[in-house]
């Protein structure tokens, strides 16, 4: 049925509509640790089923599963085009767990530069206690397909990227690694499947930080990885045995979001367009991250297979540090906060808040100069917002 639907009526009902518990018309909190039987006799027969991969009542034990989350999962498989959706606690246990499960002993992961900082860390400073071998590349497919070696199972990458908005060819990536036989993955939390659609392009794995556009209201933490079946139940192993599961509390905050998704995501694509070209052409800014500018490095890729651009913009201060915290602590509406996606709006000075700890000369070599601020829109009246930005930026 989801196929016949538009994406709006799809968040709204997932594949099809469907009895809930109670005649409920909003998905219930099924608040529990552990599920009982009537008798041992209808514990061998649910063990039986669930060793052939059938699912005849609910699972015995909260870690393996929740009607709630299951809920969850399914309109997000739906809205994806996915066959299946796995929650987990978190965006970053997302990846890493998708990550573990198709690893290799002495295999080799390329990462595309300028994604999550997490993931880079993840990447640089542990996969290597595995023995695995990791490379970042700049986020082309010539750059990936010059970085292929022997043993390389995976290629990852994020389009957009975090904090410059890098746009990747993802048809492109999907015939280097299907010319190699390398599994493909790509974090699209800032795209959103509103504005992107990875594996309709042939991507094997679709991640999202579902803390973001998905549940859409800074008020969760929840992440979710999105393919075919097969795949996913490896995923989906590793994950019952690490635990790392959401909530049911969290699962119905996200399903709920999902139903407001479609029309949340046309107004953070129309403001993300309106704010950034006000801000291109303010003079106290230096320089626009946007890929729906056509000054972008990559505005003709990402027209061509995005829908729209989403709302994070990052821009360079003209100035220094001094010049660009004085324009974060003039701002009325922005709160000063990591994170992306929510009813807020946010401001993030990207060396200070998520690079502290790094040397300068570190935060140099990549980019997070102390000019550099990424703003996250809300879903504020888009005039109030510009009319916001342009009075702190007059006042630095």
């Amino acid at each position: 049925m989801a196929k016949q639907w538009g994406l709006a009526t799809v968040a709204v009902h997932g594949p099809g509509r469907k009895s809930k518990a109670h005649h409920a018309v909003s998905t219930p909190i099924v608040q529990t640790s552990n599920y009982s039987f009537e008798s041992t006799a209808e514990v061998v027969e649910f063990m039986k089923a669930k060793g052939e991969g059938r699912l005849i009542r609910e699972s015995e034990y909260g870690r393996y599963g929740n009607p709630t989350q299951a809920e969850a999962e399914r309109k997000l498989a739906a809205i994806e085009g996915a066959e299946q959706a796995i929650l987990f606690s978190s965006g970053m246990s997302a990846v890493i767990m998708a990550l573990l499960t198709f690893q290799k002993r002495d295999g080799h992961i390329i990462f595309t530069s300028d994604c999550y900082r997490q993931t880079r860390d993840f990447a640089i400073q542990f996969m290597g206690k595995l023995g695995l071998q990791t490379t970042l590349v700049e986020p082309s497919a010539a750059a990936i397909q010059k970085a292929i070696r022997p043993n390389t199972n995976i290629i990852f990458t994020e389009s957009p990227t975090n904090p410059y908005l890098r746009v990747i060819d993802l048809a492109e990536i999907v015939k280097v690694a299907r010319a190699h036989g390398v599994l493909t993955m790509i974090d699209a939390t800032l795209a959103t499947p509103y504005n992107l659609r990875p594996l309709e392009m042939g991507i094997d794995l679709v991640i999202h930080s579902a803390t973001k556009y998905l549940g859409g209201h800074n008020d969760l933490l929840a992440g979710v990885v999105l393919g075919r079946r097969d795949l996913l139940e490896e995923v989906g192993r590793l994950q019952r045995m690490f635990g790392a599961i959401p909530g049911a509390l969290t699962s119905f905050l996200l399903e709920r979001g999902l139903k407001t998704f479609a029309l949340r995501m046309e107004h953070h694509n129309r403001a993300g367009l309106e704010v950034a070209q006000a801000l291109e052409a303010h003079p106290k800014v230096e320089k626009v991250w946007y890929p729906g500018l056509e000054s972008h490095p990559d505005h003709a890729i990402a027209k061509g297979q995005m829908r729209g651009f989403g709302s994070v913009i990052s821009l360079l201060i003209r100035g220094g540090d001094t010049e660009t915290r004085r324009f974060i602590d003039q701002l009325k509406l922005f709160l000063i906060t990591p994170s992306l996606g929510g009813t807020e709006s946010l401001v993030t000075q990207m060396a200070t808040m998520s690079f502290f700890e790094s040397t300068p000369e570190y935060r140099q070599s990549i980019g997070m100069v102390d000019n550099l601020v990424r703003l996250a829109l809300g879903l504020e009246d888009i005039r109030d917002v510009i009319a916001d930005l342009c009075q702190a930026l007059d006042r630095i």
